[in-house]
C-alpha cells in the first residue's frame, strides 16, 4: 500500500511517536532501531553487552505494528568500510547484531540504511548476506559537497551541472548494488537536496532505478500566500515524475516542527493529483512470453483483452473507410462492389470495423472472413447468424497462407503485428496472402517499422533472473538462466531509463513488390550514452501505417494516445554492463528465417563486445506452423 512516512529525530517513546504520526495523517514512521548510539571504537568488553539497555523491547508494539507501521533505521555511525580496522570490525558486529534484531521485530519488514559516501563494498557484503526483508538504501540526490556548491552564488550553473554529473551519488548506489549482485531486495530512498533543481536527464536516470520512496526534508517547504507549506514549483515538477512511478513519500523533520499535518495533507493531495493510475497498472514491468498465434490458438480471455481497445479498431475503421472511398467514387456507389478480406479475424472486431466502414461510406462490400482457430470460427458463425444474416458475409475456417478464395480481394485487412511489428510473422503471412489480392489492391496495414533503443532497468534484469529461478528444473542452473536471458519478452515498461532515443530497425511493406522475397534482416544501430548508467537490455517497439497517413504506433516518440493493445518488447543482455557518458553503444540485430521458424539475434559490439544472444533461435524461436 502507498504511504506517507514521518522521519523525526528525538522521539524515544516509539508508541507515542506512532500515535503522533497517525494524528497528523502519517501512516508509517521511520525510527532508529536503537534508543541510544554507542561509539563504535569503544565497542569492546564489557561495553558490548550494554546494547541491551539501549534497545526497544519487542513487546512495545504488536507484531502487526512492527511490520506495517515502522521502518527500522540502522545507525549512521556504522562504518563497515572504515580504514580503521577496529571501527570496521566493530561495525560489522554491530550491523549483524542490529539486522538480527530488526528481523526479529519485523520479519520480512523494511530496514533502512544510509550511504554516506562512495565506498560501501564491505557494507554491501554484510548487509545482503544477512538481510531477509526489504533493504532501503538511503542516498541523497547529490552528495553533500555538490549540493553545497549549488547554493553558492559565485559558481556558474554550468560548473555546478558539470560537477554534479561527474560526482553525483548515483555512483554510490551503483557501486553498492553491483557489490550486492543486483539483489532484488534492494530498493532506493532518494533524498531531495535543497538548492537548484537537477537536470531532467539525471531525474530520468533515477526513474530507471527501484525507487521505493522520496525523502523530503521539511526545510524544502516554502509558504504560499495563504501561509501553507508547499514545495517550490521547480521541485513539484520533479516530484510529479516520481509520483507517476508510484514512489512513496518520507518527510524528515525535527522534533519541534508544528506543521506535520500540513505537510502530510499537502503531499497526500499532491500524490492523488499526479499518480499514474490506469487499468493496465498491474502489468507494469511484468515479463510475458510473446503470443504465437500461428502456432497456438488464442483463448477467449486473450481475444477479450484485445477487443477492449477502442482506439485501434477506430483507426482500422478510418483506414477502411478511406480505402473504400478511394476505390469507389461517389458516382459508382450503386453499381460497384468491393471485395474485402479480413485475414486472421479472431472473434470479429476487424469484420465489424469493415461492415461499419461500408455503412458509413455507403459503399457496397462483400466480406470474406478467414480464421484458422476453430474455436473462434464457432463464435464468428454465431455472430454472423445473429447480427450479419442480412449482410454479404462469408466465413472460412482456413489458414490465410493456404486459402483459395472464390474471387480476389480489393482490400486485405489484417492484425498480425505483435509488439515488434513482425514478431507474429506478419511478413510471412501477408507475403503468402498477397496472391489473394487483385493487381493494384490495398493491404491494411501497408507498412510496419520496428524500433529499438538501449535501456537500464535493474527491475527487469532481476525479473529475468527470477523467471529463470522459478522455472529451473535443470541441474545446470547457469544454462537455465542464460536460456531465459536470451528470451524476448513482452512487457509494459515503467521502471526504465532510456539511455538514448529509439531508432528505426526493420521495415516491411505490403503488398511486397520483390520478385524474390527475403524477410531476413540485419542492421547495426549506434546510440549515444547521455549519462553514466547500466545497460541491461534493449526495448523494442513498432510504427505501422494502415492506409495513407493513418499511423498506429507504440514507439514512445509517436505513441498513439490511449491505445493499450501492444506492450513493448524487451530483449535482455545476459549480464548488465556499466556505460560511461559520451560512449557509443553499437547494437547488432538480426532477423533470421528458416522453413520451420523465425528468430531474432542480438549482440553488443561497442563499447563492450558480447556474445550473440539467441544464436540459432536456441532460446526463443517463433514457429511458422
Amino acid at each position: 500500500m502507498p504511504y506517507v512516512c514521518l522521519l523525526q529525530e528525538g522521539n524515544p517513546n516509539l508508541p507515542r511517536f506512532i500515535e503522533k504520526a497517525q494524528q497528523n495523517n502519517f501512516s508509517v514512521v521511520a525510527a532508529p532501531l536503537n534508543l541510544k548510539e554507542l561509539p563504535l571504537e569503544f565497542e569492546c568488553e564489557p561495553l558490548n553487552e550494554k546494547h541491551t539497555q539501549n534497545t526497544y523491547s519487542d513487546l512495545l508494539l504488536t507484531a502487526d505494528q512492527w511490520n506495517t507501521r515502522v521502518i527500522s533505521v540502522l545507525s549512521e555511525s556504522i562504518d563497515c568500510d572504515s580504514s580503521d580496522e577496529v571501527v570496521r570490525k566493530n561495525s560489522e558486529e554491530v550491523l549483524k547484531r542490529d539486522i538480527s534484531w530488526a528481523e526479529h521485530l519485523q520479519y520480512g519488514g523494511y530496514t533502512m540504511m544510509r550511504l554516506k559516501g562512495p565506498n560501501n563494498l564491505n557494507l554491501a557484503r554484510v548487509l545482503t548476506n544477512k538481510i531477509k526483508g526489504i533493504l532501503l538504501i538511503h542516498v541523497p540526490l547529490y552528495n553533500s559537497a555538490v549540493a553545497q556548491s549549488s547554493w553558492r552564488r559565485d559558481v556558474s550553473e554550468e560548473e555546478i551541472l558539470a560537477k554534479s554529473e561527474s560526482d553525483d551519488s548515483w555512483h554510490w548506489w551503483n557501486r553498492f548494488r553491483w557489490a550486492a549482485d543486483f539483489n532484488p531486495k534492494l530498493r532506493l530512498v532518494l533524498e531531495l537536496n535543497e538548492g537548484d533543481r537537477p537536470s531532467i536527464d539525471i531525474i530520468q536516470r533515477w526513474l530507471g532505478e527501484p525507487v521505493e520512496a522520496i525523502m523530503i526534508p521539511s526545510t524544502m517547504f516554502i509558504r504560499n500566500r495563504h501561509n501553507y507549506p508547499v514545495l517550490p514549483k521547480n521541485w513539484q515538477e520533479i516530484l510529479k515524475l516520481f509520483m507517476k512511478s508510484h514512489a512513496n513519500i518520507i518527510v524528515s523533520t525535527d522534533c519541534g516542527d508544528t506543521s506535520l499535518k500540513l505537510y502530510s495533507d499537502y503531499l497526500t493531495n499532491f500524490r492523488e493529483m499526479h499518480k499514474d493510475v490506469h487499468i493496465l497498472q498491474s502489468f507494469e514491468d511484468v515479463l510475458e512470453i510473446p503470443l504465437q498465434p500461428l502456432y497456438d490458438n488464442l483463448d477467449s480471455y486473450t481475444y477479450e483483452i484485445f477487443e477492449k481497445d477502442p482506439v485501434k479498431y477506430k483507426l482500422y475503421q478510418d483506414a477502411i473507410e478511406a480505402a473504400l472511398k478511394d476505390r469507389v467514387q461517389e458516382d459508382e456507389i450503386d453499381n460497384k462492389l468491393s471485395i474485402v478480406m479480413v485475414l486472421g479475424a479472431g472473434r470479429g472486431p476487424l469484420a465489424r470495423a469493415a461492415l461499419n466502414a461500408a455503412e458509413r461510406t455507403g459503399r457496397k462490400i462483400r466480406l470474406y472472413i478467414i480464421e484458422k482457430n476453430p474455436n473462434a470460427i464457432r463464435t464468428l458463425t454465431a455472430i454472423a447468424r445473429k447480427l450479419w444474416h442480412n449482410k454479404d458475409v462469408h466465413i472460412f475456417s482456413k489458414d490465410m497462407r493456404e486459402f483459395s478464395p472464390p474471387e480476389p480481394a480489393d482490400i486485405l485487412v489484417s492484425e498480425l503485428l505483435g509488439s515488434f511489428g513482425d514478431n507474429e510473422l506478419s511478413p510471412e503471412c501477408l507475403d503468402c496472402a498477397q496472391k489473394l489480392l487483385k493487381p493494384g489492391g490495398i493491404s491494411i496495414p501497408y507498412k510496419s517499422v520496428s524500433f529499438i533503443n538501449p535501456i537500464m532497468s535493474s527491475k527487469l534484469y532481476n525479473a529475468v533472473r527470477n523467471v529463470a529461478r522459478l522455472e529451473s528444473f535443470s541441474r545446470d542452473k547457469q544454462a537455465t538462466y542464460q536460456n531465459h536471458a536470451e528470451n524476448g519478452f513482452v512487457v509494459l515498461l515503467k521502471n526504465v531509463y532510456n539511455i538514448d532515443y529509439p531508432k528505426a530497425l526493420f521495415e516491411f511493406v505490403h503488398p511486397n513488390p520483390d520478385k524474390h522475397i527475403d524477410n531476413t534482416r540485419y542492421k547495426v544501430l549506434k546510440f549515444e550514452v547521455q549519462l553514466d548508467c547500466v545497460l541491461t537490455g534493449i526495448a523494442g517497439y513498432f510504427e505501422c501505417w494502415l492506409y495513407n497517413d493513418i499511423l498506429m504506433s507504440i514507439n514512445p516518440m509517436t505513441h498513439t494516445p490511449g491505445m493499450p493493445s501492444w506492450f513493448p518488447m524487451y530483449f535482455p543482455f545476459t549480464e548488465p554492463m556499466n556505460m560511461k557518458k559520451g560512449q557509443t553503444i553499437e547494437i547488432h540485430f538480426w532477423r533470421c528465417v528458416s522453413k520451420q521458424k523465425i528468430w531474432y539475434e542480438w549482440c553488443l559490439a561497442s563499447p563492450i563486445t558480447t556474445h550473440v544472444h539467441n544464436l540459432g533461435g536456441r532460446s526463443c524461436p517463433i514457429y511458422c506452423t
